[in-house]
């Protein structure tokens, strides 16, 4: 009796593989991709650096320089979970064209170039430490613009909790793109509700999990590298028919970062709560962007910031998901640049 529910077991998910394995293979030939002939490699950049933050994690940083003089602020970005720099790719391309603003990319802790964690646990209050590193390093003088995505934006929350005499000063402009301040356990991560009520007391423990099944878990990953596809064609643009070559740049993002990343950022996504910290960003302008079909931090966690930042400006982008500034990028650098302008 065993032997024979495995073998159904077994049946039907070589059937949900070969489904899979078929949807993508169709989705990704299909024609019409406006991204198809789009090179997403290394960006051109004019000094690459590595910075060495407070607790010893090494932050591989890239720096493009304005081609015009000036004294306008510096533009940092900061990427989000599962992600890296790459995730402002249309950003990067737009300004250094425009040659007006010195830029400023890195990668979080434990995603993309930079290393894992060297000491402590994966948090949101020591990811904002990590940011006072990259601008202590790049930006000893003038001001800057912060940009951050997702959990980018928290980070920058957490940076603005730290360090609030910062903003008025040295940072004279936030902008924020599909981020919470809080309440993450309320979104569920993007989950249907009887899922996330089931999942919701494990969240804590999923960082033990990976350090005992990591490599496990790394294989089964691989294995489902199709499944993985099309959940971040679902759960990462609003868009039915996303361009596929974006979805495979995201997934491709997701999957050179570990799952003991994953797993430990997951705890501190999930107890998250920056609400009081907004308050230092009450000193500066502040552009709040995010999709309509947002699935990870929906319009509402949008709509809850502008209630402790009322002069802030929040703009909905229609039929985006939450990697709007990939999916929509006309629209956000329509957006986005001319908020820099006015900042600067």
């Amino acid at each position: 009796m065993a032997g024979a529910v495995i073998g159904v077991a077994a049946a039907g998910l070589a059937t949900a593989f070969a489904v899979e394995r078929a949807l993508v293979r169709k989705s990704v030939n299909a024609p019409g991709d406006p991204h198809a002939d789009e090179e997403f490699g290394e960006q051109p950049h004019d000094e690459r650096l590595t910075v060495t933050a407070a607790d010893g994690t090494e932050l591989h940083v890239e720096i493009v320089e304005p081609q015009q003089a000036g004294a306008k602020p510096t533009i940092v970005f900061v990427h989000g979970f599962a992600l890296d720099m790459g995730t402002f790719y249309f950003q990067r391309q737009a300004l250094t064209e425009l040659g007006e603003h010195r830029l400023v990319f890195y990668d979080q802790p434990g995603h993309g170039r930079s290393s894992r964690l060297q000491s402590g646990d994966y948090d949101i209050a020591a990811l904002g430490k990590s940011l006072a590193a990259v601008l202590d390093a790049t930006v000893p003088e003038g001001r800057i613009i912060l940009v951050g995505h997702s959990m980018g934006g928290m980070t920058i929350m957490a940076f603005a909790e730290q360090y609030p005499e910062w903003f008025g000063e040295r940072v004279t402009g936030v902008v924020l793109m599909s981020t919470s301040a809080g309440l993450i356990d309320k979104a569920k991560l993007g989950l249907p509700t009887l899922a996330a009520r089931v999942s919701a007391p494990f969240i804590p423990l999923w960082g033990g999990a990976a350090r005992l099944g990591g490599p496990v878990i790394e294989r089964a990953r691989l294995a489902s590298s199709d499944l993985a596809w099309l959940l971040t064609r679902r759960y990462g643009f609003g868009d039915s028919r996303p361009s596929p070559s974006l979805v495979t740049f995201v997934e491709q993002m997701n999957s050179k970062t570990s799952v003991e990343t994953l797993t430990k950022y997951l705890r501190t996504l999930y107890t998250h709560n920056r609400f009081p910290a907004l308050s230092a960003l009450k000193a500066v302008p502040v552009l709040v962007l995010v999709g309509t079909k947002d699935y990870l931090t929906p319009v509402a966690h949008s709509e809850d910031i502008l209630r402790r930042l009322p002069d802030a400006e929040l703009l909905k982008i229609d039929n985006s998901g939450h990697v709007v500034m990939l999916e929509k990028a006309d629209e956000v650098n329509a957006a986005l640049i001319p908020f820099l302008e006015r900042v600067s």
